[in-house]
């Protein structure tokens, strides 16, 4: 009979069911059993994140036909009072098991976020991101001024799309679409756009950290916070800073 060490180690590594499991399921040790529980609730979570992987994938293809080019597009940063607002557009293929787990940009760590950016970039079909600045944003408006840089993006795709997905805005483009409300937790490439857009606008905003560094910009991403707006107060508005959000406006 194996120890409960081995069993437990066994089980950490054991992707699928084997036969061997089998007599684990009736072994009486608490030990074994507390084993048994977590890697049947691993593998419950991982079957859970199959069906929504799934479901994003069903949810692009029913636009467009099944060979269809279909372009998800997203934007990061329209609250901030500082910064660029980023959005991208991303082709991806049918074929995305390495994008298991890919969801919202906001329901991911930091450090998910980042593995998924380089996954979606390694195997997308076609990508582009656009930073659209300050300057813009204050001489067309926060609305404007992402639907333009979403119109960029889709424009900028290596491959033209035959459909085009755009979380909760309406494109100035000829390309039939459909603005999805949360679509980045219904759409696989909406939520591959999502995160593209999120970590190149932090990595834009740890940058610029590191010009000012008083201003935190890398700790709040340039959104009101406590901190931002008492560095505002100290030391003014910076070049990025955005001119028509209040309270920059009044200053």
């Amino acid at each position: 009979m194996k120890t409960i060490k081995e069993i437990t180690a066994a089980l950490k590594i054991a992707e699928d069911w084997q036969e061997w499991m089998a007599a684990i399921e009736t072994d009486e040790r608490a030990g074994v059993q507390k084993a048994w529980h977590s890697w049947n609730k691993r593998q419950e979570k991982k079957r859970q994140l199959l069906e929504e992987h799934q479901a994003k994938i069903d949810f692009d293809q029913c636009y467009g036909g099944e060979n269809a080019f279909i372009a998800g597009v997203d934007e990061a940063g329209r609250g901030p009072l500082a910064g660029p607002v980023v959005t991208a557009a991303v082709i991806l293929p049918k074929n995305c098991e390495t994008l298991v787990g890919l969801n919202d940009s906001k329901q991911l760590t930091k450090e998910k976020r980042n593995v998924f950016a380089a996954l979606v970039k390694e195997h997308a079909i076609s990508y582009f991101i656009h930073f659209q600045s300050a300057q813009t944003i204050d001489a067309l408006n926060i609305y404007e001024a992402t639907k333009q840089s979403m119109k960029t993006s889709v424009e900028s795709l290596s491959i033209k799309p035959d459909y085009v997905l755009v979380d909760a805005m309406t494109l100035p483009i000829t390309i039939p679409q459909d603005s999805i409300i949360k679509g980045d937790a219904k759409s696989l490439a909406i939520a591959a756009a999502s995160i593209l857009a999120k970590t190149a606008r932090d990595e834009y905003m740890e940058q610029l950290d590191k010009e000012f560094p008083m201003y935190g910009f890398a700790q709040h991403a340039g959104y009101g916070t406590k901190q931002h707006l008492e560095a505002l107060e100290t030391f003014g508005p910076t070049i990025h800073h955005r001119k028509s959000f209040e309270p920059i406006k009044s200053m």
